[in-house]
């Protein structure tokens, strides 16, 4: 992250809270730590779970995406991970393992009656797609009375607070598709959002066809025609998440998407 104070106290001040905040939101919501509230829930055997109220906030966000996604975008479908490995090999899961895991997704089937969540046996949950730009604003809004002149930037999902030091935007580079590690484009950024979704990192390649990581949870399948990335600028960092997931998931139709939401985003293809 970057920020400009005057004080180097205040400045530590502000990188502690973001810090704290984001090892709180992981140590919660991380599908791989026993013992937290997704943990309880993937492990509860058919049996309903009693969740607090902040995972009833990103359980009602996960089933409002569900729908407008018209069931793509599905918090259960983390199973796929069983059968899907992108680590830029060519090693792709047999149709029966895709089979297998697509047996075990539905949002559809998830009993969700605030604030208890009943899962059938073998389900799962996944918060990873929503987490991360969830931990973005609410860092933000924690060092907000500290400074406007901060820009937080967890993986690559940012949020700015307002300009940097003198007025000055942040100059932020978009990743190109390709992993050269050289930026696409270099935009000026305010304040406001910005995130992006994309295979450059994480994929398959077997014979000249690129298989990204964004799957369609009713198939099991990678994404037909998916651009390689698309970032979005919005008013916070969950909105431009949630826009670049979105649009990803629709495919070819992901541009047409996008230019319906009146926002800045960048596709590459």
């Amino acid at each position: 992250m970057h920020v400009a104070v005057a004080e180097r106290r205040t400045a530590a001040r502000v990188l502690h809270l973001v810090s704290r905040e984001a090892w709180r939101i992981e140590a919660k919501f991380s599908r791989y730590r026993a013992g937290n509230a997704v943990h309880a829930i993937n492990t509860s055997a058919g049996k309903s779970v009693r969740v607090d109220e902040e995972t009833a906030r990103l359980l009602d966000y996960a089933n409002e995406l569900f729908l407008l996604s018209d069931g793509r975008f599905d918090v259960t479908s983390g199973v796929l991970r069983r059968a899907w490995r992108f680590d830029g090999s060519d090693r792709l899961p047999s149709p029966e393992q895709v089979r297998d895991a697509v047996a075990k997704i539905g949002w559809s089937r998830v009993r969700w009656q605030r604030p208890l969540i009943t899962l059938e046996p073998g389900m799962e949950i996944d918060l990873g797609g929503i987490g991360k730009e969830y931990a973005v604003d609410l860092a933000a809004a924690l060092v907000a009375p500290l400074t406007e002149a901060c820009l937080i930037n967890f993986g690559g999902d940012l949020r700015a607070l307002g300009p940097g030091r003198d007025g000055r935007p942040w100059r932020v580079g978009i990743e190109a598709a390709d992993e050269s590690d050289v930026a696409a484009r270099t935009i000026d950024l305010f304040q406001g959002g910005l995130a992006t979704s994309g295979d450059a990192r994480r994929y398959l390649l077997k014979d000249g066809r690129r298989y990204g990581h964004i799957l369609d949870p009713t198939t099991g399948w990678p994404i037909a025609d998916a651009p390689r990335s698309v970032t979005v600028a919005a008013s916070t960092c969950t909105q431009a998440g949630m826009l670049a997931t979105l649009a990803m998931l629709r495919g070819p139709d992901a541009e047409d998407f996008l230019q319906r939401q009146s926002v800045e985003y960048w596709c590459f293809r």
